[in-house]
């Protein structure tokens, strides 16, 4: 069913349950891959498209690759076998073959930081090649601001079709963390969808509408909705760099900084997250790169706040140990903590990563510890494993976990502590 200008509804859900609405996920990452699945569950057939061919083989076996999403592995598994859920690495038949086409790829920084769409920019030049009239294309990549109306659109318009007349377009950006996929994307929060035109909106609302319970928010164009989703990322980020440095005031004036913020938090106004060794995963500590320039003073030195800490922590690793007559060099010190959030098995942008380094740099001996990281997964991702019996003279939580170490620890730097004098 040829989706585009098709704002009702009940069209929609009807083409859906009667397997006549064919959607193309191109990308079948950690956020595709559920995204792919349920759009399967709720009965449209689904073409997941993905240039990594073991993906691919795994997905057409029923194999869920994307690991740590409850009820993923089921979901994947029951929607192959159904027949409504298959992928392939022929980008450009998915989109022949499809009504509906999003866009799920990454967008990274380049070593200057700046943006880095060449995966997003790639897709788009298959899917030109597989546009009909009708159809209907999807960015939910977090993107710059303008990228679906000034990037994607002039090179989907490569296929001799024009959008807003041919076929529709709209950015509706994904809302989901990593753990809580399902959950996120099922209704946890509304979605939001802004099109290149009232019809590319209304038709995006349409569609949305099957899968979230908590309906949709439609905003003026894609570009107000690229802008939402990066203003939910730099509002963590200060946030953040907020809570750190009221860490470091505190521990000036000998204040305990965990009890400021809980406190402060009772009045309606306030709402101060908590300080840490830094700022990871593959949102926050990216997208704000999208919309630095010199005017953007406020958000440019909340990154340099964010990405300070790690520092903070080694100086107070080794003011810990020159306290007690120790030195940094020649220690042995265990990084507690090692991914970038507590139960998620990811360690991009990970704190703890320019912790070790920096340590390293200092002659320590480094050694980790995280319960969702098995010793290989250590070794492979961050370079250290268990200490295995040594004696740790000093130990730093990042997280907030309880470990009970078969190592005997001289002293420990919870993330309480890591922020108070003494």
């Amino acid at each position: 069913m040829k989706i585009y200008g098709n704002e009702n509804v009940k069209d929609v859900k009807d083409a859906f349950k009667n397997g006549n609405m064919t959607v193309a996920v191109y990308g079948l990452g950690k956020m595709g891959l559920p995204l792919a699945a349920i759009f399967a569950d709720k009965g449209a057939r689904v073409i997941g498209a993905d240039i990594n061919e073991e993906v691919v083989m795994k997905t057409n076996q029923g194999i869920n690759h994307v690991r740590g999403e409850p009820g993923l592995d089921e979901l994947v598994e029951k929607n192959v076998k159904r027949g409504r859920l298959k992928a392939t690495t022929d980008l450009v038949k998915a989109a022949k073959d499809s009504d509906v086409m999003i866009i799920l790829v990454p967008a990274f920084l380049d070593k200057n930081k700046k943006p880095d769409l060449g995966i997003v920019k790639s897709v788009s030049e298959n899917i030109a090649k597989g546009i009909e009239r009708g159809d209907f294309v999807i960015v939910e990549t977090t993107v710059p601001p303008g990228t679906t109306d000034r990037v994607v659109r002039p090179i989907l318009e490569k296929s001799g079709l024009k959008a807003g007349e041919d076929f529709g377009m709209a950015h509706c950006p994904e809302r989901t963390s990593s753990g809580r996929a399902i959950r996120d994307i099922l209704g946890a929060y509304p979605k939001v969808c802004g099109g290149i035109n009232k019809k590319s909106t209304d038709t995006a609302e349409a569609i949305y509408q099957v899968i979230n319970s908590k309906g949709v928010i439609t905003v003026s164009s894609s570009t107000e909705a690229e802008m939402v989703k990066i203003a939910e990322g730099l509002y963590r980020d200060v946030n953040i760099a907020l809570a750190n440095e009221l860490a470091l005031i505190s521990e000036r004036y000998g204040a305990d900084v965990f009890e400021v913020i809980k406190t402060a938090n009772t009045q309606p106004f306030c709402n101060i997250h908590k300080p840490g060794a830094g700022v990871g995963g593959h949102c926050i500590p990216v997208y704000p790169w999208f919309v630095i320039d010199e005017n953007t003073k406020l958000i440019k030195t909340a990154r340099e706040v964010n990405d300070s800490m790690p520092e903070y922590v080694v100086d107070k690793v080794s003011k810990t140990l020159s306290e007690h007559g120790e030195s940094v060099k020649d220690s042995n010190v265990l990084i507690a903590g090692l991914v970038y959030r507590p139960g998620v098995k990811e360690v991009y942008h990970t704190p703890a990563r320019e912790v070790i380094k920096k340590l390293r740099k200092l002659g320590a001996n480094v050694y980790g510890y995280d319960p969702v990281l098995s010793e290989d997964e250590m070794k492979s991702m961050l370079g250290v494993e268990s200490p295995n019996g040594h004696k740790i003279n000093c130990a730093v939580f990042i997280h907030d976990y309880r470990y009970n170490p078969k190592a005997n620890i001289e002293h420990i730097l919870t993330p309480e502590n890591l922020f108070r004098n003494g």
